[in-house]
């Protein structure tokens, strides 16, 4: 997300289902709830990262809604505040992740130098590439959305955006070093419809059949993650994941402004 950053939670076991799942709300996010959980406990609640991007969705959602509909801000300024601020509320660890997969998608060579190459520190003109085209569109379909429904299709969109993670983690083989892969071992075809189950009854609450669309979106977009892991990659790291987030959340934006035009 990358995964590896600012992980703030302990590689010991330890217990509570609350101290888990707050654990997992500490790493997605800045917040400095100073929780102390073993990796394997928060990723326990996998299934329920949707959930926490709901959360996100609210703060990020109230903030588009006061700049677009109480202050009357340019929405294209306002745009670019939405979006400046969801990366940095959930600590740029997607956006990171995004980076570095575009690097390992330029690279040429077998899986594992494509992992190498991801996973170094130095950013590439893949990742830089990588990074302009998910911005541009996400922030062209903040810019493009109707002012009366912004705080629901941002809300939507975050959590299209977990969607997008665990259904990547549900059709991954995990890669063997780095904390991607509890995330990956967590998750299984049951909790991820589940999960979809939750979220697609919260789409449709939110913004009715845009909301569902919004949702199937994320869904989509971790697939198409997924498969391109296999096919570049075999394994799928936590930078993947990450890079799963955001694209989601693109798609999922994308395609709710789409059908707003339509519907």
């Amino acid at each position: 997300m990358s995964l590896k950053a600012n992980l703030k939670v302990k590689k010991t076991r330890s217990s509570g289902g609350l101290t888990g799942i707050l654990g997992l709300l500490s790493f997605s996010t800045i917040l400095p709830l100073n929780i102390h959980t073993s990796i394997q406990e928060m990723t326990r609640f996998t299934w329920l990262w949707p959930i926490i991007g709901g959360l996100i969705g609210i703060v990020v959602g109230f903030l588009g809604f006061l700049l677009i509909d109480v202050i009357h801000l340019y929405q294209l300024i306002a745009a670019a505040l939405i979006y400046s601020f969801a990366i940095w509320f959930t600590g740029f660890h997607h956006l990171d992740g995004l980076v570095d997969f575009g690097d390992g998608m330029m690279a040429h060579g077998d899986p594992q130098r494509r992992i190498n190459i991801m996973r170094d520190q130095r950013i590439g003109t893949g990742g830089l590439a990588y990074f302009f085209m998910v911005a541009i569109i996400t922030f062209a379909s903040i810019a493009s959305a109707p002012a009366a429904t912004i705080f629901f299709i941002l809300f939507v969109s975050e959590i299209s955006a977990k969607m997008g993670i665990i259904t990547c983690c549900t059709f991954s083989a995990p890669y063997a070093n780095g904390t991607g892969k509890y995330f990956i071992e967590a998750m299984n075809p049951k909790l991820l419809i589940l999960a979809m189950i939750i979220t697609l009854v919260l789409g449709f609450l939110a913004l009715n059949t845009a909301g569902i669309l919004g949702i199937v979106g994320g869904l989509i977009g971790g697939l198409i993650m997924a498969l391109v892991a296999r096919r570049k990659f075999v394994y799928t790291t936590g930078d993947i994941l990450g890079a799963s987030n955001e694209v989601s959340r693109m798609i999922a934006l994308l395609v709710m402004i789409l059908s707003l035009q339509i519907i």
